[in-house]
């Protein structure tokens, strides 16, 4: 048996004991049975947390496969070598068994559902019926068809783009189980399903790349060195967000310090966390003394390390599984209706006191804050420590988005948006048209193609040759043409708010994400094709530009007087269950929430025709330079001065001059 496979055994009975411990610990595996009450039997509570953990180790093996294979291992101009295609194929094997286990899951979880042993559940329409309306049977319906197609394309595929894009599907085939698990009915369900969404995906990247860095090394694969010094870049990050999400999702659900002692959830917690700490203290040392004798040709003191690492990072993985089993401590929760679809009691009347005490933290969008202020105050530093000079204006107008988007996500303005429709429109309008212009003045493109180093191997892609790469593909050419932005920009809000998909989004964490997140791009998208400073595959001249921008403003100007003449109430059924008893009515409110819709167009208007006349302005004295330039390089080699109108007016003087002399 060679060594990659004497590691993969000794992997998967780290993780098997490791479950079983757990759930011996939490209590799981020795429930108390009540005679009379359905009772699933010993082969589903044994099966089912062992198939979630095979479900999970494949996904895990799919996601390393895929990363090495996409980005720690070099391409040749976006092709993939030898190496990175045998992953490629290694991944169709390790989703195709994603796809059974996830099918497995599905089955013992109706067993364990219903009550009834795993016999009397198969082939029966029960299955078909959780497998098409209950939330954790879609999810994992969703991710058997996604992973049989990553099983499929990955098999195709031989280029850097295509496993990139196989990549983030494999990603997205992570999230479903993840968000209808206990996260759902957390307390502070918003908080707990975005920790719990951010902790797995890091985690897969985390675990799976460093699964089969193992592997290629014991292999003896090439360009170990490349690998292993990529992946420490990336593993440094993915310490970090594994470790705050993992505080945050324990926050979410743990309601006192003791509980991380008294409570069979708390001290899985505490053994997941030492773990961590663990495998912490593996990466340092993997930084500090590994990678150099790596560099050095030295694998066997990586592998040794990396085998131990790998070991550890599986019997967390059976401890998460185990947890999950485990009921979190039950909470005194109050009986509100509002509470369950918020996370949190309607809030007091409105008051600008009010909007600005009463925060709420939105994990999801301060990440995104976060990295976009950190990310640009790196880029702009190392400009500096190498003698280059970036604007100032363009540092302060990206500061002053980024704060915006933190004062509408995190303050009182994102508590009292989910219940007032007028608060939830004026936060729309900030995030679609106030945020996006200060953050595309910013030119973070330009930055970042500044900033980021070439990659040192010539003809393979790092992150700015990716950049780079995105930049000139045909979907961007296509998303990034004024009438796809413009488009995009106008219809979908008419799209969102006139149809169910705006209630369906306002009843669903991930729905809200996803629809604050596309208000935020679509922004984006349509300022870029008229102020952006940074580089793009379609220009508008000036004038194309302000024709665009008065073409596209009234059509809010039309929805804010469709919203203020509506006599009904757009998501009726979000807004009854909430049982708001202050303020205005939903109806008034909804159109004073059109009266905002149809007012605030003056303000980014205003802001973009001024930023429009100064770049127009800045664009004519470049043209102006540049043709003296050259009048002045055409006069140097004819012995002119440069300006024709100018030379004949001299040559003029010099022939009365002649004259007078005469």
């Amino acid at each position: 048996m060679s060594r990659t496979a004497r590691l993969a055994v000794a992997g998967v009975l780290a993780a098997l004991a490791a479950l079983a411990l757990a759930m011996f610990a939490g209590g799981a595996a020795t429930p108390r049975i009540i005679p009379g009450l359905p009772d699933e039997g010993t082969l589903t509570r044994w099966a089912l947390p062992g198939s979630k953990l095979a479900m999970d180790i494949a996904g895990v093996l799919t996601v390393g496969m895929l990363l090495t294979a996409t980005a720690l291992l070099p391409s040749d101009k976006g092709l993939l070598g030898r190496s990175a295609l045998a992953y490629l194929r290694g991944a169709s094997w390790a989703a195709l068994v994603w796809a059974v286990a996830a099918a497995s899951t599905m089955v013992f979880s109706l067993s364990e559902t219903l009550g009834l042993p795993v016999a009397e559940v198969v082939g029966g329409e029960a299955l078909t019926s959780y497998a098409s309306q209950v939330s954790q049977g879609i999810a994992l319906t969703l991710v058997v068809l996604f992973a049989t197609a990553l099983a499929l394309f990955s098999r195709g595929a031989i280029t850097a783009g295509a496993a990139g894009g196989l990549l983030a599907l494999a990603l997205v085939t992570l999230l479903p189980p993840a968000l209808t698990g206990h996260s759902s009915s957390a307390p502070n369900h918003g908080l707990a399903t975005t920790s719990v969404a951010m902790h797995l995906l890091v985690l897969s990247l985390w675990v799976g790349g460093l699964l089969l860095l193992c592997a290629h090394a014991f292999r003896g694969e090439p360009h170990l060195d490349v690998a292993a010094h990529r992946f420490s870049r990336m593993a440094l990050w993915c310490f970090v967000g594994v470790g705050l999400s993992g505080l945050f999702s324990a926050l979410a659900r743990l309601t006192a310090v003791q509980d991380l002692f008294t409570t069979s959830y708390g001290v899985l917690v505490l053994v997941k966390a030492a773990l961590f700490t663990l495998l912490g203290v593996a990466g340092w040392w993997h930084r500090g003394r590994t990678l150099p004798g790596v560099a050095a040709r030295r694998p066997g003191a990586f592998t040794r390390l990396a085998a131990a690492e790998a070991l550890v990072m599986l019997a967390a993985t059976g401890v998460a599984v185990a947890l999950s089993r485990t009921a979190p401590p039950p909470l005194d929760l109050p009986v509100d209706r509002a509470f369950e679809l918020l996370g949190y009691l309607v809030p007091p009347p409105i008051s600008v006191g009010n909007l600005l005490t009463l925060w709420w933290f939105d994990l999801f969008f301060a990440v995104i804050a976060a990295l976009l202020g950190g990310l640009y105050a790196a880029g702009v530093v190392r400009l500096a420590r190498r003698g280059d000079r970036w604007p100032v204006g363009r540092t302060v107008s990206w500061g002053i988005g980024v704060l915006a988007l933190v004062l509408v996500t995190q303050t009182g303005v994102a508590r009292y948006a989910p219940v007032l429709f007028s608060v939830h429109m004026a936060e729309h309008m900030v995030l679609s048209m106030i945020v996006p212009i200060f953050l595309v003045l910013g030119a973070p493109v330009t930055l970042a193609l500044r900033a980021l180093k070439p990659v040192a191997r010539r003809g393979d892609r790092g992150p700015r040759e990716w950049l780079t790469v995105v930049l000139h593909s045909r979907a961007a050419k296509v998303i990034t043409h004024p009438a796809v932005a413009t488009a995009l920009f106008i219809v979908s809000t008419y799209a969102l708010y006139f149809t169910p998909l705006f209630e369906a989004a306002m009843e669903e964490h991930l729905g809200h994400i996803v629809m604050t997140l596309h208000f935020l791009l679509s922004g984006c998208l349509f300022f870029w094709v008229i102020i952006g400073i940074d580089p793009a595959p379609t220009r508008l001249p000036y004038v194309g530009r302000l024709l665009l921008l008065f073409v596209t403003m009234p059509f809010h100007a039309f929805f804010g007087i469709a919203l203020m003449n509506m006599g009904t109430v757009l998501a009726s059924g979000w807004y009854d269950q909430l049982g708001r008893t202050w303020g205005a009515s939903a109806l008034s409110d909804q159109s004073t929430g059109g009266a905002i819709a149809w007012a605030f167009g003056e303000i980014p208007t205003l802001i973009v025709l001024i930023a429009l006349a100064f770049q127009w302005y800045r664009d004519d004295e470049r043209h102006a330079r540049r043709a003296d330039r050259r009048a002045d390089a055409r006069a140097a080699k004819e012995g002119g001065t440069g300006d024709a109108e100018l030379d004949a007016y001299n040559d003029y003087l010099a022939r009365l001059e002649r004259n007078d002399r005469r």
